[in-house]
This record gives C-alpha cells, sequence and structure tokens, in this order.
C-alpha cells in the first residue's frame, strides 16, 4: 500500500457531515442557530460498543476542527518546535518509528510513542494505565515530557501556552464561538480530545473482513489468520476488533534490565503487575516497528518471534496466555503465513493538516 511521504502531514481516517448539518453550519437561512450545535456524524466500529463521550465534551464539528488544528500546531508545546501530530505519523502507523519517544527540549523519554487507532475506544490511557479519559490524557502529555508545557526550569506552562494562543485571533475567536471564552488548560484538551475521538479505523481491511469479505484479505492472511486465532492463540490478548484486550500482560520485554521499567505495578501497586504493559492494537502493525514499550524489536519478524517463545523469561511472566503460542511450534510456512495476516492490518484513512490560524 503506498504511504505518503509528502512534507504535508496527513493521517488516515475520514469523518463525514450530513446535508443537514451543513445547511445548519453554512446555510443563509434566516432562522435562529439551535442552542446547541448538532453532533457531527464521525465514524465509530459497526458492532462494537459505542464510544463513551463525556457529558460535559459532546463532540461538534467546531469543536473537532479547533481539535484538529490544536494537535498539528507546535505552538501547544514547551520549545514550540513539536505537535502532538510529531509523535503519532500517518507513515508510523500513527506512532514516531522511533524506539522510545524523544519529548520537548530533545529530552529522551523512557518509553515508545503507541499508535493512537481507535484511542476514544480505551478507557484508560498510556502504556501502563495510568491515565483515565482521553482529556486528562491529552493535559498529562502537554504539561510531561512529551510538549513540555510544565511552568519549570523556565519552560512556558500550560496556562502560558494559552495566552499565546489568546493572541491569534483565529483560534481567539474559534474558543469563544465554541466555549464562550478564552482559550484555557481544560478547553484546548476537550478540543484535542474530540478531535482524537474520530481517529477510528473503519475502513481497514481488517474490519471488512470481520464484516464478512473474505476476499479483504489474501489466501496467505487468511490462512494466517486461522493460525493467529486457532493455533498460536494469539487472540487471547490481541483480541476482538480493536485487536487488543485492553489489559495488562508481562511478556518479559525489558525485564533483564538492571533496572527494569515495572509498568503497570507502578500504577496499581499490586506486585503481580510488575512489568505488564497494556496490550497494543495490531492495526498497521507493519508501519509501527520498532516494537514494545521499549522498541527493543526492530522488525515484525523479531517481535513475532518473542511471542511464538512465549516471551522472556522472568518471575512475572504471563504464562498461562503465552502458552499455546509457545507450544503451538509453527513452520516457516505457518510464520510466513502468520506474518501475511500481520501486514495486511494496515489502515487506509489520508487527511490532510489544516491550515492553522
Amino acid at each position: 500500500m503506498h504511504r505518503s511521504t509528502s512534507v504535508t502531514p496527513s493521517h488516515r481516517f475520514s469523518w463525514t457531515l450530513t446535508a443537514a448539518l451543513l445547511a445548519g453550519l453554512w446555510g443563509c437561512a434566516p432562522a435562529p442557530p439551535p442552542a446547541e450545535e448538532p453532533a457531527p456524524q464521525w465514524p465509530e466500529l459497526a458492532g462494537y460498543e459505542a464510544m463513551a463521550v463525556p457529558e460535559d465534551n459532546p463532540m461538534t464539528v467546531a469543536k473537532i476542527e479547533l481539535g484538529k488544528q490544536l494537535y498539528y500546531d507546535a505552538r501547544l508545546s514547551g520549545d514550540g518546535v513539536r505537535s502532538c501530530y510529531g509523535c503519532h505519523l500517518n507513515e508510523n502507523g500513527l506512532t514516531d518509528g522511533k524506539p522510545v519517544a524523544i519529548g520537548a527540549f530533545d529530552k529522551t523519554l523512557t518509553r515508545s510513542s503507541p499508535t493512537l487507532w481507535n484511542i476514544g475506544y480505551h478507557s484508560e490511557l498510556y502504556w501502563d494505565g495510568r491515565t483515565k479519559g482521553l482529556e486528562a490524557q491529552v493535559k498529562g502529555a502537554w504539561r510531561g515530557g512529551n510538549m513540555g508545557a510544565s511552568g519549570k526550569d523556565g519552560a512556558p506552562s500550560m496556562d502560558d501556552v494559552c495566552a499565546k494562543l489568546n493572541e491569534v485571533s483565529g483560534y481567539k475567536e474559534q474558543f469563544q464561538a465554541i466555549f464562550g471564552g478564552e482559550a484555557n488548560p481544560d478547553r484546548v484538551a476537550q478540543a484535542v480530545a474530540s478531535f482524537m475521538r474520530t481517529i477510528v479505523a473503519v475502513g481497514s481491511p481488517w474490519v471488512r473482513f470481520r464484516e464478512g469479505d473474505e476476499s479483504a484479505l489474501s489466501e496467505a492472511a487468511r490462512r494466517g489468520y486461522t493460525i493467529f486465532s486457532e493455533k498460536a492463540k494469539c487472540t487471547n490478548c490481541h483480541d476482538g476488533l480493536l485487536l487488543t484486550d485492553l489489559q495488562y500482560h508481562n511478556v518479559g520485554i525489558g525485564m533483564d534490565a538492571e533496572s527494569p521499567d515495572i509498568g503497570r505495578a507502578k500504577v496499581s501497586g499490586d506486585e503481580k503487575d510488575t512489568g505488564a504493559f497494556k496490550t497494543p492494537t495490531l492495526l498497521d502493525i507493519a508501519e509501527s516497528a520498532p516494537y514494545f514499550h521499549d522498541g527493543s524489536a526492530a522488525t515484525l519478524e523479531d517481535a513475532v518471534q518473542v511471542m511464538l517463545d512465549g516471551g522472556k523469561p522472568n518471575q512475572w511472566l504471563d504464562e498461562e496466555n503465552l502458552r499455546e503460542a509457545k507450544e503451538a511450534e509453527l513452520t516457516e510456512e505457518e510464520v510466513a503465513d502468520l506474518l501475511a495476516f500481520l501486514r495486511e492490518l494496515n489502515v487506509d484513512y489520508d487527511v490532510s493538516s489544516p491550515e492553522l490560524p
């Protein structure tokens, strides 16, 4: 599949506006505007539970468009040179293609940038699930190492950034129209979170295959799916339409380090969660190398082999979910088919970067 490599950043999803909504937004009828802008139609996964949207942050066309601008705008960052999009690139499967993320002020972070496909369906965010809700995640990444608007060591705070946004007439007008006031950290987070909820993989071959279109996958990939789901039981963790159980598992990655990243245990306080990280979706997996939370597997072949070996031994290894993959003892042909399946889990959407105020 062709991937855009143009200077203009883009990533792949689509959402449509109904004719009635268009009329409400841009029509010339003299009728007064509704008390609240109708919610837009945005992509949702058929056959999956409805995406949870906070009551205090309803989705609207204008808010999504504002969030999209902010998501692409480097002026949000503490150093003014990186945007949210900069860590979730179209050509890298909505990751940054680095072993671990490079944050604001060129600070090397400790974990890789996870993909954002279907992120609105996740109730817990980050590799360790430490944050609940997209609005909180946006603020965490914004003031944290990713974007660096911390207000510490000479860096601007989120409030400082908002003050600058309010000096931009295009942003000031949009915030006033949508929120009834100027930009502040909460409103910025609400707008960006609204945009992120539209990053839904509705048009991927995987979704079409799940809906009954066997031609969506090649013959080799269909054989690979049978191995994936029945013989190796990868679906113990990479399950369902999202290709993740949204749970936390120790597969041994990084546990041989002198001071290993304890992952979920730092959040839960439960020793049994040591070294456990959230199961990543496999959508766009062929584009999102390197793999695992520390980027330690350079290729898809390397990552698959780790799993087929039953993970890496350590005290807290999730042997129960990895046992069947280890015992499957796949032939070279079966591994090739499994890889063919994984490589066809691409996502096809394209959206150009917005014009910024």
